[in-house]
């Protein structure tokens, strides 16, 4: 009987593993359905870099002295110099998924290629099905991630469309068509539009990018605002109403997706360049909500309709790269514990300040998915260590790691 078992192994319960690894009296099973850490492995393209500053690591923010540290990862592989000299507090990409793999490389109790298909309870504990073996343990934490989410018009749809998440593995595919059509407008949609402009005179496609956004909004990284990824924020959020708090999330997906700013002027810059010898053959659409699309003879014909001036058009492409986000999906093996655990108004999990969903409130917790109760410091790289640190005080009953209560110089909401 495990203390906890946590399912999925991406940042947060691999941070999770690195927090726990040194804690004696607390027993833990990591199990994951991939075959090895693999993160966002379909976007690493060369050069691009974390939002977020290296602090934001699987352990830092929690146990600065932690041998599972970024820092530590650095002068283990020797590079802590050139880290040094580079200046930039944020990671390239590739580097953290490295970085990921070290720390995972570390631990004796993650399981890769187990994927769980059924959680039953049997009056003691929890009993997770991996094919024939089952593990027992008191408690779970989920952390499954979010699946590519296929906006409704091009589900079931033929041909060769792709999400963003497997880029790298169609790029060299999608730069033999002669129009290819980046659909979104957050980070990885402004990456990829970037990586084919680059190339678009060597190959000689057009280029679009088509957003429902009015306009090709920045990340937001002020500082004031920055306060709301903290635990006041996170106090005054979830003591709202169900209902504000669904009516603030959709507004507030701006805070974590925008585009980084440098990388708007660079694609600005790279489009002034081109443009000296010519018009360059791309489209930068806004405003542009997909309403239909259809499939025929190698060609996505899209129907869109510009949402300002309410007026229908079509866009013909033979490439279409979908960078339209992740969705949460309930996992199927939660099905027969669903009346264990708690769901809000919407349908979705009644996610507690404590990061439970259970009845109890701690035996269940929740990694992510949780931006309608826990706002936008659910998915934020930042808060995971945190998070970590209450799953843990919650699992033990006691403070392993000390948790900030406030932080902010700013108040969120009227003192009572």
């Amino acid at each position: 009987m495990y203390d906890f078992i946590a399912i999925g192994l991406g940042p947060y319960n691999l941070g999770l593993a690195c927090l726990t690894a040194p804690i004696e009296d607390l027993d833990g099973l990591f199990l994951e359905a991939r075959t090895d850490v693999s993160w966002h492995p379909g976007m690493m393209l060369d050069g691009t870099r974390l939002q977020t500053p290296f602090l934001a690591d699987l352990v830092t923010l929690a146990d600065p002295t932690s041998p599972y540290s970024f820092l530590s990862y650095l002068k283990e592989s020797g590079r802590m110099y050139s880290f040094y000299i580079r200046e930039s507090f944020y990671p390239l990409r590739g580097e953290f998924s490295d970085y990921c793999r070290w720390a995972a490389a570390k631990l004796p109790n993650l399981r890769f290629g187990q994927r769980v298909t059924e959680i039953t309870h049997d009056g003691q504990g929890y009993r997770v099905r991996v094919g024939s073996t089952e593990h027992r343990a008191r408690r779970l934490v989920l952390g499954t991630g979010t699946p590519p989410y296929v906006p409704e018009p091009l589900r079931g749809l033929d041909g060769d469309l792709l999400h963003n998440s497997s880029y790298l593995d169609h790029r060299q595919a999608l730069r033999s068509k002669r129009s290819i059509t980046v659909l979104g407008s957050g980070q990885s949609a402004a990456e990829i539009y970037a990586d084919l402009l680059g190339d678009i005179g060597a190959y000689g496609y057009r280029l679009n990018w088509v957003t429902r956004s009015p306009r090709f909004f920045p990340l937001e990284y002020t500082k004031l605002t920055l306060e709301m990824t903290s635990p006041d924020y996170i106090d005054y959020f979830h003591a709202l109403p169900e209902q504000r708090r669904y009516e603030l999330e959709a507004g507030q997906k701006g805070l974590y997706k925008g585009i980084n700013a440098d990388l708007i002027n660079d694609i600005y810059d790279t489009l002034y360049a081109k443009s000296i010898e010519g018009p360059v053959p791309t489209r930068l659409l806004t405003n542009s909500e997909l309403l239909t699309a259809a499939y025929a003879d190698g060609v996505y014909t899209l129907g869109l309709r510009h949402v300002e001036q309410d007026r229908d058009y079509s866009l013909d492409t033979e490439g279409l790269v979908l960078a339209t986000g992740y969705k949460y999906d309930v996992p199927a093996f939660l099905a027969p514990i669903r009346d264990r655990i708690r769901w809000d108004g919407h349908g979705r999990f009644d996610v507690a300040r404590n990061y439970s969903i259970d009845h109890d409130g701690r035996e269940i917790f929740l990694q992510n998915a949780a931006t309608h109760a826990h706002s936008l410091t659910s998915p934020d790289l930042g808060m995971g260590a945190y998070r970590n640190s209450w799953i843990i005080r919650e699992m033990l009953g006691r403070e392993v790691y000390p948790i900030e209560k406030s932080i902010a110089f700013q108040e969120f909401g009227v003192a009572s």
